[in-house]
């Protein structure tokens, strides 16, 4: 049998007009690409992604980072968790506005990574989120995601709806058990999805921390990679913490973080105000840069103790007299 030709299109790049990427949450989940969400288990990766949808669906970021001037709408799958005694109660539990998160009726026909009713619902809801938990269950009949060409498809289908309707798309995934703690290498199935993917998010335990999470982004092909973050999960719920200095290393090997850079930066300021009311800032940042501090996390932590910065003449100085006791 003959194969048919595929006639030659060509297209100038002048005739292409540039234009900036789009973030939901700079530096981790872009608009109109797919994201993956990774991580054993049990580990944290439906609890932040619930907690993203309901901030989502009500107007208001996760952080400072998720700039929103009005509510979104979600669509949110998932197979492993029951919506009325699961997934409804716990987006409840996080405040969602479920007015604005739907999901698409499996009752008749399981979804599919490919299947028409994922563009149909983006259309009919104007979702600028979609979330399919796990994908593994959004395979179809017959697809395999270990197999490089299969997963290849399937993934570029929904890169081309993502970047149609300007829907960020996340991918919420199992990591499997090979050996080893090559982030890459243990997410779901074929590279293939962590290479179709434009951001990588791992999710993953504390070693030591029982009730603390830590994402690391292990891949960012569209900017600089974001700094890790973490959350923890408690009586009262969901509790995002902001900066944390893990790495994707310590989260895959179960080995316990260094000492918490922000917690450490906390106590060099307490110890500086011990013996000093006021210090330029300069003369700070250096004490820090000389423990492997860095800028960011040392402002944070001068924002949590409550720290003001005057200027006298032509320097800025930090007040230390009035540091928060903790």
């Amino acid at each position: 049998m003959e194969e048919t030709r595929t006639e030659l299109q060509m297209i100038k790049m002048s005739e292409i007009q540039s234009q900036e990427v789009a973030w939901l949450w700079y530096p981790f989940i872009p608009y109109g690409k797919l994201t993956i969400v990774q991580g054993d288990p049990g580990d944290g990766k439906t609890t932040l992604v619930l907690n993203i949808a309901a901030k989502l669906s009500k107007g208001e970021g996760i952080d400072s980072e998720m700039k929103l001037t009005e509510s979104l709408a979600v669509i949110y799958q998932s197979v492993e968790d029951g919506l009325a005694d699961t997934v409804k109660p716990r987006l409840e539990a996080a405040g969602a506005n479920c007015e604005n998160i739907s999901v698409i009726d499996e009752s008749i026909k399981s979804l599919s990574m490919i299947d028409e009713r994922l563009e149909e619902a983006v259309i009919r809801t104007k979702a600028k989120l979609l979330i399919l938990d796990p994908i593994q269950a959004y395979l179809g009949g017959g697809m395999d995601m270990n197999r490089a060409n299969e997963a290849r498809d399937m993934t570029k289908k929904l890169a081309t709806l993502a970047e149609k309707y300007q829907c960020a798309i996340v991918l919420v995934g199992h990591m499997n058990k090979a050996a080893g703690n090559k982030a890459a290498y243990r997410g779901m199935g074929s590279i293939d999805f962590f290479a179709v993917a434009r951001s990588v998010l791992l999710v993953g335990r504390v070693e030591g921390e029982a009730n603390i999470r830590a994402v690391v982004q292990i891949k960012n092909n569209l900017a600089a990679f974001g700094h890790p973050k973490a959350f923890e999960l408690s009586e009262d719920g969901f509790q995002w913490l902001g900066d944390y200095e893990i790495t994707a290393d310590e989260v895959l090997g179960g080995i316990a973080p260094k000492a918490n850079k922000l917690e450490q930066a906390k106590r060099l300021l307490r110890e500086v105000a011990e013996t000093n009311n006021a210090m330029q800032s300069n003369e700070i940042f250096n004490l820090a840069e000389e423990q492997g501090i860095s800028r960011r996390t040392l402002e944070n932590a001068k924002k949590e103790l409550g720290i003001r910065a005057k200027r006298i003449n032509n320097s800025w100085y930090w007040e230390l007299d009035k540091i928060k006791l903790e």
